[in-house]
Parts: structure tokens; sequence; C-alpha cells
């Protein structure tokens, strides 16, 4: 058996150095997923975004008020592909992010902007979106848009 001989706030420091080592949630976290965000957003029209983006038991609700699933949304890039689709979409952007962190949870709400590729109105929407780290990685789980008038 070691025993170590440590004055008692040292030895407080250590553990709570080695709890810090071992929490869930690093500092780093937060960074992340605001990077993901912004990283998700700019690949937008990608299958492999929204694959590695949205977790599979997502539930979804649209600005129209619709709810989806993960499912529904990667067979939306089937169909596209089957239908030879090639039109541009808006490009989509993220403004006043707010990000809380809740331990393996992470809520973030910011304002969507979707800037069409032509010349017509700028759209924007609120999103909120519930994050999960599971075996290390964040994905959604809940998400809700609601478009601004």
């Amino acid at each position: 058996m070691i025993v170590f001989n440590m004055p008692r706030r040292a030895g407080s420091l250590l553990v709570l150095s080695l709890l810090a080592l071992g929490s869930p949630v690093l500092a780093n976290d937060a960074d992340d997923l605001t990077r993901m965000l912004h990283e998700f957003l700019a690949a937008a029209d990608t299958e492999a975004a929204h694959q590695h983006f949205w977790a599979d038991d997502l539930v979804y609700t649209s600005s129209s008020g619709t709810r989806t699933t993960k499912a529904e949304i990667m067979a939306g890039f089937s169909d596209s592909a089957d239908e030879g689709e090639s039109e541009s979409g808006p490009v989509y952007s993220a403004e006043e992010v707010q990000l809380k962190m809740y331990g393996t949870t992470a809520v973030i709400a910011f304002t969507l902007v979707a800037t069409p590729p032509d010349d017509s109105a700028v759209l924007y929407y609120f999103n909120t979106g519930t994050f999960l780290k599971r075996d290390g990685i964040w994905q959604v789980v809940a998400w809700q848009a609601t478009r601004i008038p």
C-alpha cells in the first residue's frame, strides 16, 4: 500500500483535479458544439453533414409545423439523387448563438439566417437544438425551428 503524505489542501486540489480529468464534459465541449453547428450549416446541403449531425432518435419540428425523423431526412437525399435535382438552395449561417451546457446534454439556441442564391429576401428563423453526448460523440436529439415573420 502506498501512502502519500501531503497537506490537506494539496490533497483536496489533487482530488478536484482528478475529478475534473474524469468529467464527461470537457472545457472544449462548448467550442466543439459551436464549431459543429457552423460546420453543419455550411454543409447543410450534403448528406454526410446530416448523417453526422442528427442522432438516430431525432425528433425534428420544422418551421411549417411538421415533425420528422432522421430516417426521413436521410431518405430525402436519396429521393433528390433519384430525381437528379441539382438546384442550389440557400446558404445558412447562425447569429446570436446561445449555448447552455448540462453535463452530457447541451442546448443551442440561435437565429438561423437563410440567404437565397438569387436576390430574393433573406429568411430568419429561431432554432433550438438539444444535443446529447453518447460514447464521446455529440449529436442532436431534438430540434425546433420557428420562422421569424
